[in-house]
Parts: C-alpha cells; sequence; structure tokens
C-alpha cells in the first residue's frame, strides 16, 4: 500500500509493553510488539507509539530498533517514564500528560491500550483526549481489575493489601474510560462481554495475533499428526507464563489425577513465572518430574510453534478473565484446548469444535475429559483436524487489518 504522506494519517498508540534503553540510547522492544508496529504501518501512513521505559536491562525476546529498519521508517517511538507507584506517577504526571496533549494534537487517529492504575498512561491519553474533545479508541486485553481482585490472598501481605486497595478503583477507572471513549476495541468475547455494557460509542470484538499465515500448520503435516495420535503417550502442552492467573496448581492437579486413572501421558510448561520453583517441587512431590518437564521460557517463538504441532491437547487451566493469544496460536497448530470454560475460549472453537472444555476450577472433570480422549484416539484425532479448521481464519495480517478498518470506520475524519 502506498501512502501521500501530506496527509496526516497518524495513528497515535499507547502500548504498555516496556521499552529498554542501551547505553548509546538505542531502543529495545519485545518482538512481537515490534511485529504489530509494522503491522500498523501496513493500514496507516505514520504510527506514534507511547511505551514506558524501563530502567533495566531488556530481557530475553526483546529485540533492538535498528535505526535501518525498513519496517519502521514510519515509526516514532515516544518513551514515557515507568511510574507504578503513587508517588511516581504523581510526580511525573503534569509533564507527561503536557507531552500526551502534545502527541494527541499531533495526530488524527487515537488507540489507547488500559489495564491498570498508577503508571497507566493509556488512561492518562483516553481522559485527555476526552477533554480535548478527540474521539479515541480504548483496547484491552483482559479485565485488570478482576486479575488483580483474584490475586487477594495468593501472595505476599504487601501484594495482598495492594489489591485490596486498588482493584475497586481500577474498576472505576476502565468503566469511566469506556463510556467515554468513541470506540471500544475489545480482545477475544470475555473481555467484551465485560466491558460493552459500560461502552456508549460501538464495541467490537477483536483480536491481537501474531502468527502469519505461514505459521499455521501445514495440511500435510496435520494430517500425519492426526494420524499419529492414534497411538502412543498423550502429549500435552501449555506455554504460558508460571503466575497464579494461569493456574498452574489447577494445571498439576489435572496431571495428577490422569496419573491416578494410569494414563500414559507426557507433558511440557513453556514459560517462566514466580509459581515455577513450587511447581517443580509439587512435580517431584507427585512423583510427576520424570513425565513432566518445565523447560522455562522459550525465546524462539518458532520452537514454541513447533511445541504446540507436535502436542495432542493444549492443556491450560486460566483462572481470570483474559483472552490469551496462546488459545489461538495452538488451534493454529492444529493443537485442540482442553481446559476451562469462559466466554473466549468457548468463542474460539463455536465454528468446528476444536477442544474439550469444561467449568473453571473443575479439575476432576477436566481429566476425565482427556481420559476420554486417550480412551478414543479416533475423536482425539477428529479434534485435532476441527482445531486447525477454527484457527484456520486468525492471522497477524487479517486482524491488525480489521482493526484498523474498525478504527477508520468508527472513529471518523478529523
Amino acid at each position: 500500500m502506498t501512502w501521500d504522506l501530506a496527509l496526516n494519517d497518524t495513528l497515535l498508540l499507547y502500548a504498555p509493553v516496556p521499552l529498554h534503553q542501551d547505553a548509546q540510547g538505542g531502543f529495545f522492544v519485545e518482538s512481537q510488539a515490534l511485529n504489530g508496529l509494522q503491522l500498523w504501518t501496513r493500514n496507516f501512513a505514520r504510527v506514534i507509539v507511547m511505551m514506558p521505559l524501563d530502567p533495566g536491562p531488556p530481557p530475553p525476546g526483546w529485540v533492538p530498533v535498528l535505526p535501518d529498519d525498513p519496517r519502521l521508517d514510519r515509526v516514532v517511538f515516544e518513551a514515557l517514564p515507568m511510574a507504578f507507584r503513587p508517588d511516581q506517577f504523581l510526580r511525573h504526571l503534569p509533564a507527561t500528560q503536557r507531552r500526551i496533549r502534545a502527541l494527541i494534537a499531533e495526530a488524527q487517529w487515537l488507540s489507547f491500550a488500559i489495564g491498570g492504575l498508577f503508571g497507566d498512561w493509556g488512561a492518562v491519553a483516553c481522559l485527555t483526549a476526552h477533554r480535548m474533545g478527540r474521539p479515541f479508541a480504548a483496547w484491552t486485553d483482559r479485565v485488570e481489575s478482576q486479575v488483580v481482585r483474584q490475586e487477594i490472598g495468593t501472595g505476599h501481605w504487601r501484594a495482598n493489601l495492594r489489591a485490596r486497595l486498588t482493584h475497586r478503583p481500577m474498576a472505576m477507572l476502565e468503566r469511566a474510560i469506556v463510556r467515554r471513549a468513541a470506540l471500544g476495541l475489545f480482545h477475544g468475547r470475555e473481555t467484551f462481554e465485560a466491558y460493552a455494557p459500560y461502552a456508549r460509542g460501538p464495541a467490537e470484538i477483536v483480536h491481537d495475533v501474531h502468527i502469519s499465515a505461514e505459521d499455521h500448520i501445514e495440511a500435510d503435516r496435520l494430517a500425519a499428526k492426526a494420524a499419529e495420535a492414534l497411538t502412543g503417550p498423550l502429549q500435552l502442552v501449555y506455554a504460558g507464563r508460571a503466575d497464579p492467573m494461569k493456574g498452574p496448581f489447577d494445571w498439576i492437579e489435572v496431571l495428577e489425577r490422569l496419573a491416578q486413572k494410569g494414563i500414559d501421558f507426557r507433558a511440557r510448561w513453556l514459560g517462566d513465572g514466580t509459581d515455577r520453583p513450587a511447581m517443580l517441587a509439587r512435580l517431584e512431590a507427585s512423583g510427576l518430574a520424570s513425565r513432566v518437564e518445565m523447560p522455562g521460557f522459550l525465546v524462539d517463538r518458532a520452537a514454541v510453534l513447533e511445541e504446540l504441532r507436535d502436542a495432542h491437547l493444549f492443556l491450560f487451566c486460566h483462572l481470570t478473565p483474559e483472552s490469551p493469544r496462546c488459545l489461538i496460536e495452538a488451534l493454529a497448530s492444529g493443537c485442540p484446548l482442553a481446559g476451562y470454560a469462559s466466554a473466549y475460549s468457548t468463542d474460539l472453537i463455536a465454528g468446528h469444535g476444536g477442544g474439550a472444555l469444561v467449568p473453571r476450577g473443575d479439575t476432576a472433570a477436566l481429566a476425565d475429559q482427556i481420559a476420554q480422549l486417550d480412551a478414543n484416539r479416533t475423536q482425539l484425532a477428529q479434534l485435532i483436524l476441527s482445531a486447525a479448521a477454527d484457527g484456520a481464519p486468525f492471522t497477524d495480517t487479517a486482524v491488525f487489518q480489521q482493526r484498523s478498518q474498525v478504527i477508520r470506520d468508527h472513529l471518523g475524519a478529523r
């Protein structure tokens, strides 16, 4: 697509994914965020992205922003202070709000990710745009206030106190922003159903995935996978953080129940997180360490997709209302969903039934579902084919094009 750069076709974004900086002033960005920015430039002439600047070294998965990268020649990075403590936020608020105001005046299209309280510059940008009389899109992929509320009682007393004090103000802020937004962009049906009742403007279900058409499992490999699933140990996988909201101990409990049923399985959890040491200890105590592996975070996305293509089932036990991309990546890899039902997971497999879902928290029912599939391998093979069919519509190019068109349709010309 070619652009007339004389026209103001600038999209201003806020993305909460942190920037990192080296000693020479160069930025490091999370690889999937970088892919997203490239996709935005296919739909807008210029993109300005505001991101919080983390003073620490870049973690695995962050890549340098090269000055000669042709994919980013129309992207401008605006580093905002990372200020999640109340005192930091209040200290930085006046200057940062002035900067945000100037950027809003510079752009034609406005879309801000929200989710948080102190240090949530996306929320500040939304409220600033509203005061300026500028229509904006509010985007979110999970109900952050409910995520925080469900953390009460799961960690250190300071974290519990913080959650108790902040989850209600967070919910009030979320609803206030959604009411003021000219457009609500909600990732997945779970998030949509939580926020749409408060929207006064249009509300749209969108998706945020970073898999290309080439990343989907190929037809011949899908057929071979379905055939291979008829015999051998059941192969289970999960890819995500080992954090409380992901239900890691429910996940292990399901495996313990499968072992008690005499099911021959192998399982892998791909990801790091606060609960990983405790998970490893419980696996050892349960006698499952020999057939459950936790290799930690895999930097190579291609390696993660290979794991999904090899596995028979994507076992997940998410406990909070969110719309994680890993479920879509699993479907695109021909890996059926086996986990807790939600508006999001149910909607993803509504077309072809590429999964087996049970009520949230019911580990016994989930273990029973998996045991039934192990006993009926023909059904499992069909489920693999159905999963790939459910994942087929999801590509990064398609979902970013859809979101861009929705922004153009509903925010209107300046």
